[in-house]
């Protein structure tokens, strides 16, 4: 094996490297060699068939294996002498083309070709000395339980009947049968019969519900609507519709106590327990809001703290999916460039540095976590498997199965926690002062 380097330039380490025939007929002929006393071919005694009569045989599959393995050598053996962190899989090339691979895979000449390694950069992490992070906080009170409350007795609200001759009103109940049409024409997807509507919901189309306040039991309705810009059906997005619609039956909201009738509803052996169950859970959403923005701050500052040369592949790897991710957006809202009031390469130099923003700050925080030795427990990561084989009810076995088998699917479930962890570690060692602010601040969008 002859191995050259040929060009070193930023992260990109370029070699080529010479496989002479004779070590890969030498290779070859161990492996017909093994092949050989394992063999039973008809005609011939096990273990005796003729070495060439093997080579016509299995010969063309057997140094597509010697070849590979060869190659795979190759690459470990650079990247051991030449002390390489790898970033992404090295890219091979194979200048004398399909004519000397195939003499190579007939063991009748050489195979060269280049090998491309994108390395990872090398930076110091330093200390954090001097970093200074606020970390708001706000306080559940009685007020936000009470809401959270109102919001369960509102989510398993009970109806009754109303008298006869009573009008439909906002809070109401209607079980309705519709008949959609665009231009005259029924359209799929825009009929429904015994469809429960509660006035004032916003369930249905803008403007669909409110045409439907004052109707009577057994009233038909002609409501005309527009679906709106960036309705889910791309077919429906923006266009005038009519639906007759028939009034079926109203019912009007009963009282709900707020108390242990409530309590009893949810499965609680009390409202007291109830009330401390809830404000536990409100708690730890303010507790998860409160830290996701410290971490914000944070990442903020290690961006800025750190500047380095990016594996352009990661870079446009991430790019890749943030970009589909913001076209599927755009198709699904129905939104052009022109109402974003951006052109595409803008909105796209906007997504590159976002790119580069993740991958900068995933390098650092991996640097961090190795130097600190910050692992991640088995128990974390089962119950984060776990909580994702419960997204799909009825499918948790498969998903538990998938996850065990695919070691590229458990590093993507890996990879939240260890960040977490990484936070964590550098949370311990640098400056975090609490600031008191409202429920509104607390839960504001800091993107918006």
């Amino acid at each position: 094996m002859q191995v050259t380097q040929t060009s070193s330039q930023g992260l990109k380490q370029e070699f080529r490297v010479v496989l002479p025939a004779g070590d890969l007929a030498a290779k070859l002929a161990a492996q017909l060699s093994e092949v050989q006393s394992k063999a039973q071919i008809k005609g011939f005694r096990p273990g005796k068939a003729p070495i060439g009569h093997l080579k016509k045989l299995y010969g063309k599959s057997i140094m597509g294996d010697v070849l590979q393995e060869a190659v795979n050598e190759a690459n470990r053996k650079i990247v051991a002498e030449h002390q390489l962190k790898i970033a992404v899989e090295p890219k091979l090339d194979f200048p004398g083309g399909q004519e000397e691979v195939e003499r190579a895979l007939a063991a009748e000449g050489d195979l060269a070709f280049t090998v491309t390694f994108e390395t990872l950069p090398k930076f110091e992490v330093g200390s954090f000395d001097g970093i200074f992070i606020e970390r708001p906080t706000a306080k559940v009170d009685d007020a936000d339980v009470e809401k959270a409350m109102q919001s369960l007795a509102e989510r398993s609200q009970d109806y009754e009947p109303k008298t006869e001759g009573a009008k439909a009103a906002k809070g109401d109940k209607l079980t309705i049968d519709f008949t959609g049409k665009l231009d005259g024409e029924p359209f799929e997807g825009g009929s429904g019969g015994d469809v429960d509507i509660v006035l004032g919901s916003g369930s249905f189309i803008p403007g669909f519900e409110e045409q439907l306040e004052g109707a009577g039991s057994g009233d038909e309705r002609l409501v005309k609507v527009q679906f709106p810009k960036d309705y889910s059906a791309q077919n429906l997005a923006g266009k005038d519709a009519e639906f007759d619609v028939i009034i079926k039956a109203i019912s009007s909201p009963k009282t709900m106590e707020i108390g242990e009738e409530l309590a009893k509803k949810y499965g609680f052996e009390s409202f007291e327990v109830m009330k401390t169950a809830v404000r536990g859970n409100l708690e730890a959403d303010f507790e998860k809001a409160s830290r996701d923005k410290m971490k914000r701050a944070l990442l903020d500052v290690l961006d800025s703290r750190y500047a380095f040369d990016l594996p352009e592949t990661l870079v446009e790897q991430e790019f890749s999916n943030i970009w589909a991710q913001h076209e599927q957006e755009s198709q699904r809202a129905n939104r052009t460039v022109a109402e974003e009031g951006k052109t595409e390469e803008e909105t796209q130099a906007e997504y590159r540095k976002i790119a580069e923003r993740r991958v900068r700050l995933g390098l650092v925080l991996a640097e961090i976590g190795q130097s600190a030795n910050v692992t991640v427990e088995d128990k974390d990561l089962t119950d984060a498997l776990v909580e994702r084989a419960r997204m799909f009810p009825g499918q948790e076995k498969q998903v538990w199965e998938y996850y065990r088998n695919n070691e590229q699917a458990m590093a993507q479930l890996r990879a939240p926690i260890y960040e977490e962890r990484v936070v964590d570690h550098i949370s311990k060692l640098i400056k975090i002062n609490d600031k008191t602010v409202s429920r509104e601040e607390l839960f504001a969008d800091d993107d918006a």
